[in-house]
C-alpha cells in the first residue's frame, strides 16, 4: 500500500522528532487521563428508557423518600433485638441517622413495631433510610454506635452496592496488574528472546492505555461511563499492543535476514505488517462498535474504551513501534537471552507440519475437534440470564452479608416487592378493584395502595408484596402477570423494581440482538471481502470465530453458572450475566478476529505470490503460528489474571476471554483452518465477477509483495526452504 510506504519513509527519516511528539503527547495523555476514575460510573446495566426504569423515576422524583439503604442490627452478644440494652441502643442509633445529613424517611423495627424488620431467629433487626445520595459506602458520621456498645451494624441496600463493587474492582484490577504485567514482562522477554525488544510492546501498551484514560475523561464529562470500562482498556491495551508489536518485529527481523537495508526493512514492514494491523484493527473496532446499540451505558462505555484503545494500539504500532526500530536499529537486539532465538518471521517447522497433516488428513483432524468444540458449547443449552446483584461481591463483605441476610432470615420483610406505578387522570380515583386484581395474582401476598404518601397529583403508587425470591423465574413471570393487569381507566401502569428491571434488561437486550448480529456479520463480511477478494472467507471466518466462542462461552457457563470450580474460584453460582455474556461475545469475536487477518494475510500473501493453495496454506501458518500462539498465550495471562478479582462477573469475563483467545488460536488456526481451506480448495479465493472487478477498484492490496519477503532472485519455495533451514540450525 502506497499509504503505508510513505508513512514508513516518513517515519524512518523523521524517527526522533516521532518521538519527541510521541513523548509529550504521552505526558498530556496521562495528566488528563488520570481524572478518569472521578469521571466514572459504577452502574449503567439496566435499560433506560424501560417502563421499570421510567417508574424508578418517577417514584425518586415524585415519591420521595423510598428506603434505597439498609441498616442491619445486631447484638454483639447474640442475645435477642428486644433486651432492653439492645433495643435502647437501637432506638439510639435509628434517632443518630434520622439526624444525619443526606438519610431521611428513617424507620427500625423498634420504631415502628414492623414484624418485617425484625430477624425471624428474633436476633437480628432492620434500620431502613432513604440516602439522598445515589451511593452510600458507610455509616454516616456520628451515627456508628460507640465502641462499648451492644450492638453491631451493617450497611447493604440498594445504594451500598456499587460503592462496595467499585471498591473490590479497584483492589482486583491492582493485584490483577501487579501480577499480569511482571509475568507479561518475563514472557515478552522469552517472546523476544531480547529485554530492549521486549519493552517495544510494553512501550505501546502503555501509550494505548493513557490515550484510552484521556479519551474516557473527556467522555466520562459529557456522558454516563462506566467504570469496568478501565479494566477492558489495561487489558485489551496491553494485548493488542503484543499482538501488534509481535506482527512488526517479526516482520522487521524478517526483512533484515533476507537482506534489506533498515529503511526498506522499516518501509517494508509498514508495507505488509502495518497492512495487516489496519485491517485487524478495522475488524475489532468493528466488532467492538456492536455494543453501542445496547442502550445500558455499562455496554456502550466498553464500546467507548475498546474503539479507542484499538485505533490508540494501532496508531503506535504503524508509528511509535516503527519510530523506536529505527533509532535503536541493531541496538533493538541488546541484552539477549542465551538459548532463546525469540521470534523471527522464520516458519516455524511445527506449524508448517501440522497445516500439512490437516491438509492431507481434513476429516479425520478437523472432526475431532468440531465434536470437542460443540460438546463444549453444550452447557449453553441450560443457560440463564440475570443481573449482578450484591452476590457477585466477597463473602466478606457487609454488604454481601446483610444481602444474604436478609434473603435468608427475614422472610416477612417487604423489600421483596414490585412497584406499580399509575400516571394520569385517573390515578387520583379510588383503585380498589386494581388492587384486588393484582392482590390476587399467584405469588402476591398484599397490595398497599391506601397510604396518604402513596398519592400525588395525576399519580399513585401501590407497593405489590410478594415472598417469591428475588431474580427467580417465578418472580420475572409474576412481573408479566402484573403487566397483564389491565390499569384504570385514563392511567398508564409502569411496573418497576428489581425484578421488573430484570425483565427490561433481558428484554432490551434480545431486542437489539438481531440488529448486533447483523452489523457484525456485515462488517465482517465487508472488510475480509477488502482483504481477501474473497467471497467465502469471510463466511468461512464467521463460521469457525463463532463455533470457538460458543464453546468458551459454553465452558463459562458450565463453570460459573453451574458452579463448577466455585470453591477454588471462591464465588457464588449465578446466572449469567446478561450485560457481561454479551461484552465477552463481543470481545471474543473481536480477538478471533484479530488473528484471524493475521493468518488469512499471510495465507493471501504466499498465495498471490504464486504458490499453491496448499503450500500457501502450509508456510503461511509456518510464519504466523508461532506468532500468533504467543500473542495469544501472552494476552491470555492479562485475562486470567482477572480470576484474582473478588467480583465474580470479573472473574467469569476473565476466564471467559482466555479460554475463547486460547482456543482460537490453538485449534481454530491450527486446525480448523488449514482444514476448511482444503476443504475449500481453489474456492477459497472465490468471488463473482462483478465482485472481483469492485474489488480490483477499491480493495486494499500491497504492492510488489515478492520484493518484500525475499531477494528478488530467489523463488518464494526456494526461500522459504533456506528459512526453515536456517531456522533449524
Amino acid at each position: 500500500m502506497i499509504m503505508l510506504e510513505r508513512l514508513g519513509d516518513f517515519v524512518f527519516r523523521r524517527a526522533r522528532a516521532v518521538l519527541v511528539v510521541g513523548g509529550l503527547l504521552l505526558l498530556v495523555a496521562a495528566g488528563v487521563g488520570f481524572g478518569a476514575f472521578g469521571k466514572l460510573q459504577s452502574e449503567g446495566f439496566d435499560a433506560p428508557d424501560s417502563a421499570s426504569s421510567r417508574a424508578k423515576e418517577t417514584i425518586e422524583d415524585t415519591f420521595p423518600g423510598r428506603p434505597n439503604i439498609v441498616f442491619e442490627v445486631r447484638a454483639k452478644d447474640g442475645s435477642t433485638v428486644d433486651g432492653p440494652a439492645v433495643a435502647a441502643a437501637g432506638r439510639t442509633f435509628t434517632e443518630a441517622l434520622s439526624g444525619s445529613p443526606g438519610f431521611d424517611h428513617v424507620a427500625s423495627y423498634w420504631t415502628t413495631g414492623a414484624p418485617g424488620l425484625k430477624a425471624d431467629d428474633g436476633h437480628g433487626a432492620l434500620v431502613v433510610a432513604h440516602a439522598a445520595e445515589d451511593e452510600v459506602s458507610a455509616l454516616p458520621k456520628g451515627a456508628e454506635p460507640p465502641a462499648d456498645s451492644p450492638i453491631k451494624v451493617r450497611i447493604g441496600g440498594e445504594n451500598a452496592i456499587g460503592p462496595a463493587v467499585s471498591g473490590e474492582v479497584g483492589k482486583s484490577l491492582a493485584l490483577a496488574e501487579a501480577i499480569a504485567v511482571p509475568l507479561t514482562l518475563l514472557l515478552l522477554v522469552l517472546a523476544f528472546g531480547s529485554v530492549i525488544a521486549a519493552l517495544i510492546p510494553l512501550a505501546i501498551g502503555f501509550i494505548a492505555i493513557m490515550g484510552t484514560f484521556a479519551e474516557l475523561f473527556v467522555l466520562g464529562s459529557l456522558t454516563d461511563v462506566s467504570i469496568f470500562s478501565i479494566n477492558l482498556t489495561t487489558a485489551l491495551g496491553l494485548g493488542l499492543a503484543i499482538d501488534y508489536a509481535l506482527l512488526i518485529v517479526a516482520r522487521h527481523r524478517e526483512l533484515l535476514r533476507s537482506g534489506h537495508d533498515l529503511h526498506d526493512a522499516v518501509v517494508g514492514t509498514l508495507r505488509t505488517a502495518g497492512r495487516t494491523i489496519l485491517f485487524s484493527a478495522a475488524t475489532v473496532a468493528a466488532a467492538l462498535a456492536v455494543l453501542l446499540v445496547f442502550p445500558q451505558y455499562f455496554l456502550r462505555s466498553f464500546a467507548y474504551a475498546g474503539i479507542g484503545v484499538v485505533i490508540i494500539s494501532a496508531l503506535a504500532a504503524l508509528i511509535i513501534a516503527p519510530a523506536l526500530l529505527t533509532v535503536l536499529g541493531p541496538r533493538v537486539d541488546s541484552l539477549r537471552v542465551r538459548g532463546i532465538k525469540g521470534v523471527q518471521g522464520a516458519e516455524a517447522p511445527m506449524w508448517s507440519k501440522l497445516a500439512g497433516l490437516v491438509s492431507r488428513r481434513p476429516a479425520l483432524t478437523a472432526l475431532p475437534v468440531l465434536a470437542a468444540l460443540l460438546l463444549a458449547a453444550s452447557p449453553l443449552l441450560g443457560v440463564q440470564f440475570g443481573t449482578p446483584d450484591e452476590r457477585v461481591l466477597p463473602t466478606a463483605t457487609d454488604v454481601r452479608q446483610v444481602g444474604d441476610t436478609m434473603r435468608e432470615d427475614y422472610s416477612h420483610n417487604d423489600t421483596r416487592s414490585i412497584d406499580v406505578v399509575l400516571l394520569g387522570s385517573g390515578a387520583e380515583a379510588p383503585v380498589d378493584g386494581y388492587a384486588a386484581a393484582l392482590g390476587a395474582l399467584p405469588g402476591v401476598t398484599r397490595v398497599d395502595s391506601a397510604a396518604a404518601d402513596s398519592v400525588r397529583p395525576g399519580a399513585r403508587l401501590l407497593t405489590v408484596i410478594t415472598t417469591l425470591p428475588a431474580k427467580s423465574d417465578a418472580a420475572q413471570d409474576l412481573v408479566h402477570d402484573v403487566r397483564a393487569v389491565p390499569a384504570p381507566d385514563r392511567t398508564e401502569a409502569l411496573v418497576g423494581g428489581t425484578d421488573a428491571a430484570l425483565v427490561d434488561t433481558k428484554s432490551s437486550i434480545a431486542d437489539r440482538l438481531p440488529l448486533a448480529f447483523g452489523l457484525i456479520v456485515l462488517s465482517t463480511f465487508v472488510l475480509l471481502f477488502l482483504f481477501t477478494g474473497s467471497v467465502l472467507q469471510p463466511l468461512r471466518a464467521l463460521l469457525l470465530n463463532g463455533i470457538s466462542i460458543t464453546a468458551a462461552v459454553g465452558v463459562t457457563v458450565w463453570v460459573f453458572q453451574d458452579g463448577h470450580l466455585s470453591g477454588w474460584l471462591g464465588f457464588t453460582p449465578l446466572p449469567m450475566d446478561t450485560s457481561m455474556t454479551v461484552l465477552l461475545f463481543c470481545i471474543a469475536f473481536a480477538l478471533s478476529m484479530d488473528y484471524e487477518v493475521f493468518v488469512t494475510s499471510r495465507i493471501k500473501e504466499l498465495h498471490d505470490a504464486g504458490e499453491s493453495d496448499a503450500d500457501a496454506v502450509r508456510h503461511g501458518l509456518g510464519r504466523t503460528g508461532r506468532i500468533v500462539t504467543t500473542a495469544a498465550a501472552l494476552l491470555a495471562v492479562t485475562f486470567v489474571a482477572f480470576l484474582t478479582s473478588s467480583v465474580s462477573f470479573l472473574q467469569l469475563f476473565g476466564f471467559g476471554a482466555a479460554l475463547a483467545i486460547l482456543l482460537d488460536a490453538t485449534l481454530v488456526r491450527g486446525v480448523l483452518v488449514p482444514a476448511a481451506m482444503r476443504v475449500l480448495g481453489r474456492y477459497a479465493w472465490y468471488a463473482p465477477a462483478p465482485l472481483r472487478r469492485l474489488h480490483e477498484r477499491v480493495g486494499l492490496r500491497e504492492s510488489a509483495p515478492e520484493s518484500v519477503d525475499l531477494p528478488a532472485h530467489r523463488a518464494p519455495a526456494e526461500a522459504a526452504e533456506s528459512e526453515v533451514s536456517a531456522h533449524k540450525g
